[in-house]
C-alpha cells in the first residue's frame, strides 16, 4: 500500500512541468533501473551514461529505455529553456517600449519649454505697482486690513501728545516753612 504523501508528491511532480523554475528545479524520475533524482540536466546526464552502460553489455532493450527517458528530461528542459528565452524576450521588448516613451515624453517635455521660453506671453511677468494712481501702497508690501487701517490714528494721535512726566513723591518743602508760624496763632509748648 502506498503513502498519501508518496502520491501527493508524484502528482506534484507532474504538475510543475508547466509552470517555474524548471531548469534549476529537482525531479524524481522512476525510471527502470530504479529512482533518479536531480536537475533534468543531470537525470539525462544520468540515463545517457545508463544507456551507454547497457549498449556495452550488450542489451540494446535496456538502452533504448534508458535514451527514451534521457529523451523525455531533453525535450522537458528545451521547452523549459525556450520559454526562458521567450519571457526574456518580452521583458526586453517591454523595456525597450518604455524607454521609447520616456523618451518621447522627455522630447515633449523640451519642447514645451522651449516654446514657452521663445513665446513672451507664456514668460513669468514681474510685478508692477502702479504709482501714479490714487490707491496708496503700503510700503511694508503687506495687504492693508480694516484692522489695521483703524489702528494708524491712534499710532498717529500717540505722537502728537507730549510726553508725560513720571510720577513721583511730591518734592520736599524747605524746613523754614514746615516751622514758621502764621500770623495769629503762637506756637505751642510741648508739653
Amino acid at each position: 500500500m502506498r503513502s498519501s504523501k508518496s502520491r501527493s508528491r508524484a502528482k506534484n511532480n507532474r504538475n510543475r512541468a508547466s509552470g517555474g523554475n524548471v531548469v534549476n528545479r529537482v525531479f524524481d524520475s522512476s525510471g527502470p533501473e530504479g529512482k533518479v533524482r536531480g536537475t533534468p540536466q543531470q537525470i539525462i546526464d544520468k540515463y545517457n551514461q545508463l544507456a551507454r552502460d547497457a549498449q556495452l553489455s550488450n542489451d540494446r532493450v535496456a538502452a533504448e529505455n534508458f535514451q527514451q527517458h534521457a529523451e523525455h528530461y531533453l525535450r522537458l528542459l528545451g521547452e523549459a529553456q525556450r520559454e526562458m528565452e521567450a519571457r526574456r524576450e518580452e521583458q526586453e521588448r517591454q523595456n525597450r517600449e518604455r524607454q521609447a516613451e520616456r523618451d518621447r515624453e522627455r522630447a515633449e517635455r523640451q519642447e514645451r519649454e522651449a516654446a514657452r521660453q521663445a513665446d513672451p506671453a507664456e514668460t513669468p511677468q514681474p510685478d508692477v505697482l502702479d504709482i501714479g494712481s490714487d490707491v496708496e501702497v503700503p510700503e511694508s508690501g503687506l495687504v492693508e486690513t480694516p484692522e489695521s487701517k483703524g489702528a494708524e490714528p491712534e499710532v498717529a494721535e500717540r505722537k502728537e501728545k507730549p510726553a508725560r512726566r513720571p510720577r513721583g513723591r511730591k518734592p520736599k518743602q524747605p524746613e523754614a516753612e514746615q516751622t514758621a508760624p502764621s500770623d495769629g496763632d503762637a506756637p505751642e509748648a510741648a508739653e
